[in-house]
């Protein structure tokens, strides 16, 4: 007979504990109904956890340290590839920790002023700097904060999307609130559209309309034009959009009607960005 593992009971009573949070949320879970749960007295799960805001520390914990992990990374590679090391790595930590922080997202800030506390703090400081780069003034530093946001939130409001889907979107509107060209798809050529529905090109930069569109967006000098914009679905998608599409039609999962579906553009722009020699 196999021994028990010496945190398995630990690790059991974590599972039970992240799925009580879910059915009942956090504060109307008790150690008891964990405890009658795992048919073990609340004195056992005393033993692990003395108290209920300790099941949420160690449940936030890997987040915390993979996210940790993450800005040793950024900060030690190259400075001009910083903000995007963060960005693109935060987004996938935050997918790949997607059920517990989905049900936990409104509980991390019951976690005490305590040593995690001031980690999460300083993780929050940390990405900020390397997203806003050097020198950063105000403005640049409150994208920075935009930024982290629009890769994270979405995941509590789009459980139903599908991992890779939602992770091209929420780099392709990052990048968008950046205006960071990297966006823009290489393989499309220059002045294709970056499909926000605006008239914008990618071969002439954020918020410059295209001749004789109309439409624009707020320009870098602070000028606004004021114009119509294009009905229907988007007509391009990002880069990260469009490797998300590429990966769901060669593995034969999904339909072009079901990939323009999830991406939110027309089943004719899912074609343009599809290998010709494999498009249906």
């Amino acid at each position: 007979m196999t021994a028990e593992a010496p945190d398995d009971t630990r690790t059991r009573i974590l599972r039970a504990a992240l799925d009580l949070f879910a059915e009942h949320g956090y504060q109307r879970t008790s150690l008891r109904q964990i405890a009658e749960r795992l048919r073990l007295t609340k004195a056992a799960i005393l033993y692990h956890f003395p108290a209920k805001e300790h099941l949420l520390t160690a449940l936030v914990e890997p987040l915390v340290a993979d996210f940790e992990a993450l800005l040793d990374t950024a900060e030690a590679g190259p400075a001009e590839r910083a903000r995007w090391t963060v960005l693109e790595g935060w987004v996938d930590i935050i997918l790949g920790h997607r059920r517990p922080l989905g049900m936990l997202f409104h509980d991390i800030a019951l976690v005490g002023r305590g040593d995690t506390y001031h980690r999460l703090i300083r993780i929050a400081l940390r990405a900020n700097d390397l997203i806003a780069g050097p020198d950063a003034g105000r403005r640049e530093r409150v994208r920075a904060v935009q930024a982290v946001a629009a890769c994270s939130d979405p995941i509590v409001f789009f459980t139903d999307v599908p991992d890779e889907v939602l992770r091209a979107d929420m780099l392709d509107g990052v990048r968008r609130l950046l205006g960071d060209p990297a966006g823009t798809d290489p393989t499309s050529g220059a002045g294709a559209e970056t499909g926000d529905g605006t008239g914008t090109t990618s071969g002439d930069g954020p918020g410059v309309p295209r001749p004789g569109d109309g439409a624009g967006a707020p320009t870098s000098g602070g000028g606004a034009v004021r114009g119509r914009r294009r009905p229907g679905r988007p007509r391009a998608m990002g880069a990260e959009q469009v490797a998300a599409a590429r990966r769901m039609h060669a593995e034969g999962s999904h339909s072009a009607d079901e990939i323009a579906a999830a991406l939110g553009v027309s089943r004719a722009t899912v074609y343009r960005h599809l290998d010709p020699t494999v498009a249906e």
